[in-house]
Order: structure tokens, then C-alpha cells, then sequence
């Protein structure tokens, strides 16, 4: 199983969203960038696992990234993965950076948040961000099934 790191990018409007013990949290209107890691014994198959959330909806959830993906608001727009031989995911979220949620999907390191807003399009800088890294991106554009490209 591929190992690695990716980035969720998902769309809403301005919204609050009850995200498990943190609260309620504010969201504002655009789009929200989750980063995470497939290091675990599932690897990348942990994307599939959001993907399958985000459409179908039917599971309570986990993580607090799930809370987003539950959320009828928020729209998966597209998923940006690499393979990687080492764990990324933080390095990825300080590359990302900018204006984020506090405390959001790192709760097992000492990252600031690894969810950050953008009112625009994300995916050419989020592109910009792996590549600084040294990782080979794969984007996949959830809103047109089937998008694949190397990039």
C-alpha cells in the first residue's frame, strides 16, 4: 500500500459546523484546505476513505476532518496526494500555511491547525507547496469524476 501525504480542498458558504469536543467553529465562505497523512498501515487509501464520506455521508465521524465532509455545506472539490517515504504532513501544513482554524486535524502534534482558508482557488498554490517538498503531486478533481492528472 502507498504511503504518503495529501490535501483536501473543499468549498462552503459561511457556515458554523459543531466539530465533536472542539465546538462549534465559524467558517467562512470559500474554500478550506485539510492536510493529512497516509503513513498509517492503510496508506493512501485513507483519500478513498474521505472521498466515500463526502458522497455518500452515511458514517458518524472520526476525525475532525469527517465533521466537514458530513456537513452538506461543504463540497469536496478536489484532492491533491503524493507518495512519500516519510512523514510530510506537517512540513506540508507550514508550506501551506496562512490563515487557519486553530487546532483543527492536528491534535497529535504541535502544529497551530492543518486546516487553512483561502477565498479563492487553493490548488495552483497547494501545488506550488508539494513541489517545494521535493513531492511528485497527483491531483484529482472531485467534481469531474475521473480528472486525474501527474502534475
Amino acid at each position: 500500500m502507498d504511503k504518503g501525504v495529501y490535501a483536501l480542498v473543499l468549498e462552503n458558504p459561511d457556515c458554523v459546523v459543531r466539530v465533536g469536543a472542539r465546538g462549534a467553529r465559524e467558517f467562512f465562505a470559500g474554500r478550506h484546505v485539510y492536510v493529512g497523512s497516509a503513513r498509517g498501515s492503510g496508506g493512501l487509501a485513507r483519500v478513498d476513505r474521505h472521498v466515500r464520506l463526502a458522497r455518500r455521508r452515511d458514517r458518524p465521524p472520526r476525525w475532525h476532518i469527517d465533521y466537514l465532509l458530513l456537513d452538506p455545506r461543504f463540497t469536496l472539490a478536489a484532492v491533491v496526494t503524493a507518495r512519500a517515504d516519510r512523514d510530510y504532513e506537517c512540513d506540508l501544513a507550514r508550506a501551506i500555511g496562512g490563515p487557519s482554524v486553530p487546532g483543527f486535524g492536528c491534535s497529535d502534534c504541535a502544529c497551530p491547525s492543518h486546516l487553512f482558508y483561502r477565498p479563492e482557488n487553493p490548488v495552483p498554490e497547494i501545488l506550488a507547496a508539494f513541489r517545494g517538498l521535493g513531492l511528485d503531486a497527483r491531483i484529482v478533481s472531485i467534481k469531474n469524476e475521473g480528472d486525474e492528472d501527474r502534475l
